[in-house]
Order: C-alpha cells, then structure tokens, then sequence
C-alpha cells in the first residue's frame, strides 16, 4: 500500500482530452515525449485538479469548477503568479510552469505546475505512519511553524505588494463574505444574521503588520515527505492567498481545526486529523503560533468566529452549485448541514465570548 496521494479515474462530465492538452505542454514545457495519461486528484471542492503523467515526468493541471462560479473566483492568473513569485521566499510552493489563457482548448483557463509527491493527511493519520502522540505533536508544531513562517515573508521582495491591500482588510472580509453568502442563499439555508451582526460591531482594527495570508491551510492542503513524514515539503491551494490581518488567516485555519473534545456532531464535520492523541488544542494552536510569532493574542474569538462564518460561506457556495444541478459530486449534498452547523457554533462561541 503506498501512502503518497493517488490519483484516480477522472469523475463522470470533468473530463479533460489529454490529445487536447498534449501539443499545448510540448510547446511551453521543454523535453516531454510520448502521450500523457490524464486522472483525477479526488480531494478539494473548489478548483478541479488533475495529474497529467508524461513517461518520466508528472505535472499536476488546475481548472476553475464547472457551474455557476464567485465573481473573481478561480483566478487561474493570479494563482499561477503567486506560485511563480512567492516560491523563491517561501520554498514550500509548487514550481509553476504555464498558465493558458485560451478558453478554446478546454472551455477556461488553467494552469500546469510540478507535482509535489508526498504525503497528504485527510481525515485520519495512516497506522502505517506509526506517529505517536509525541511525533504528531511535533508534526502539529511544524504545520503551525510553517504558517508562521509565511506570514513573515518580506511579500515587497517577492514582488507581491499589490496582491492585495491590507488596509481595510478586516471590513472588506465581513462585509465581502456577508454579501457572498446572501449571493449563494438557498432556500433550506440558514441566514447567519446575529452572527453576521456581532463580526460587524466587534471588528478589530487592521493588523500593523499586513502579511501574505494563505486563506486555506489546513493538512489536506500540506504535503510531507514520504521518504520522511514529519518533514513539511509542499503547501498547495494558493487561489485564495491576498495580503491582510494574519490573525484572519489564523481563524480560517482554526474553523476546519475539530479536537478530540468536541461534540459528536462536530467530530462529523472534521476532514484533518486534528483530533488525534498529540494533536494540539485550538487555544494550544493559538498559544504556538503567538509564541512562535513573537506577539501576543488576548483574545481570539472575533477571528474564529469569523473563520466559522467564511467556511459557511464557501460551503454554501458549493453547496448552491450541486442544489442547483451545476455539478454531479454527491460529497456537497450534505454541505448543508454543515452549513446548520457551522452557525450553531458561531452563535454558541458569541454567547460566551466576553467581546
């Protein structure tokens, strides 16, 4: 059995023509011979994602979903160019090769970067890693570590100063996710209004020092060596990264962040391994990364509360697009009860908050 993340069969209507793709890679990746064989990575919800395999060398292809997508979504450009510019200050990003702007090939842009093989953590720890709770914590420090460590990139020396304006940043969050959840509203979906509420009267001031926030970490978007797991060697899922308040980015990772004391219906919505035994708590999660950022965090719930919101907001994204017939994938079918969830939650972390 090997542990590295496996392709597999492309799902039935995202079908990409290898015959389509190959004199397009040829022409802008020096070297590749032979045809290439196309498969399906299963995990993400968001970009569809594909392993292109010529004979000696593997390439993994970004497309946006098919269906109805956010306005300003999926930016296949964008992506690509944090990729290109941020790899040499932050290691951990894939090399990214040619971004394709011509819809008539597939239908939309996409973009061709390396494939980083190692390993991925989904919702469980593989036995055959044998970490016990001593290796996972250390394995947890590092993941925090390496968030750390991207939010002190020098983003002026990447050339990446215009990815995003900080000022403002924590307003145009709130008000930005509040008017893309009314957006993708369906009619079993819930309102969040007292959540939404409480983030706009408890909104902090901006962060005095803006940094290149990922949006999306979490383990399934981390890979590890295979040869040595508690090595970190890619971070994946850039589509999201801006420049802000890191301490949102904190409380985006935080929301997907289930401990082993949560309720059991919370525990159905964990998709990381962030209950095993040395896996660290949330507050410990929080406490690390201050001490390793070298600030201080009096008091965090206006920043989880609000991961909790965002994520329900993606959810309720994707969730619009299967009620609506935009796509097959049977796995959002119970995006809403996720959704229900994620506001109970929210509403019980406001009624003890002392915010």
């Amino acid at each position: 059995m090997t542990l590295t993340d496996q392709s597999t069969q492309v799902r039935p209507g995202e079908e990409l023509d290898a015959s389509v793709i190959d004199p397009y890679l040829k022409a802008h990746i020096p070297g590749l011979i032979g045809n290439p064989a196309v498969s399906q990575f299963p995990g993400g919800a968001s970009n569809l994602t594909y392993l292109v395999a010529y004979p000696g060398k593997e390439f993994v292809l970004r497309r946006p979903p098919f269906g109805q997508k956010a306005k300003s979504a999926h930016d296949m450009g964008r992506e690509f160019r944090i990729l290109t510019q941020l790899n040499e200050g932050f290691p951990y990003c894939p090399k990214a090769y040619a971004h394709c702007t011509d819809a008539s090939l597939i239908g939309i842009e996409f973009y061709v970067m390396e494939r980083v093989k190692g390993i991925i953590l989904r919702s469980d720890i593989p036995a055959e890693l044998d970490l016990d709770a001593s290796r996972t914590e250390a394995l947890c420090k590092s993941f925090i570590e390496r968030m750390v460590e991207l939010h002190q990139v020098d983003y002026n020396a990447c050339g990446l100063a215009d990815l995003g304006k900080p000022e403002g940043y924590v307003q145009r969050q709130i008000e930005g996710w509040s008017a893309r959840y009314e957006k993708a509203l369906t009619p079993d979906a819930p309102h969040w209004q007292q959540v939404i509420t409480w983030l706009h009267d408890k909104m902090p001031a901006d962060h005095p020092r803006p940094a290149i926030v990922h949006n999306d970490y979490r383990f399934d978007n981390v890979i590890l060596d295979g040869a040595n797991p508690m090595r970190i060697i890619g971070v994946l899922d850039w589509e999201m990264a801006t420049l802000g308040d890191p301490l949102m980015d904190l409380g985006n990772s935080l929301a997907y962040w289930i401990e082993a004391g949560d309720p059991a219906p919370v525990q159905l919505m964990r998709r990381q391994p962030s209950n095993a035994p040395g896996m660290l708590s949330r507050r410990q999660f929080v406490d690390h990364y201050a001490e390793c950022a070298g600030i201080r965090i009096d008091n965090f719930d206006f920043y989880y509360c609000y991961g909790l919101f965002r994520l329900a907001g993606i959810v309720q994204q994707i969730y619009y697009r299967f009620f609506h017939g935009q796509t097959q994938d049977k796995r959002f079918a119970q995006f809403i009860q996720m959704n229900r969830l994620l506001e109970q939650m929210s509403l019980q972390l406001i009624g003890r908050s002392p915010l």
